[in-house]
């Protein structure tokens, strides 16, 4: 089975018993393996082992993420804001406004 480290810059240092590797006197907390699977194949669960280790990671590196990606302009949604009538919980006509993302591609 294929797998990845955890990209956590602190994983190794998690005091966990799954992490304990090596032998009385020589014993070592290691960065934990994440097996690759359907599961994990297209999300960040596939190079980090827990929220935290993700967590940590975002915190060491987000001003590198932000340098390498930067928002130059907003982006913007089309929509559409409908009134609809709905019944609440005992029968009785209400209105609500509703956000309907709208379609503006000119080439389908």
């Amino acid at each position: 089975m294929d797998y990845n480290w955890c990209h956590s810059p602190k994983c190794h240092t998690k005091h966990t018993q799954d992490r304990i590797r090596g032998v009385k006197g020589s014993k070592v907390l290691r960065t934990r393996k994440i097996a690759q699977n359907k599961w994990n194949a297209n999300n960040c669960w596939s190079h980090f082992c827990s929220q935290g280790c993700w967590n940590d990671f975002m915190y060491a590196h987000w001003d590198e993420f932000i340098r390498l990606h930067p928002r130059t302009e907003a982006l913007e949604t089309p929509i559409d804001v409908v009134v609809e009538t709905r019944q609440d919980w005992s029968g009785n006509p209400y209105k609500t406004k509703v956000i309907k993302e709208v379609d503006n591609n000119t080439n389908p």
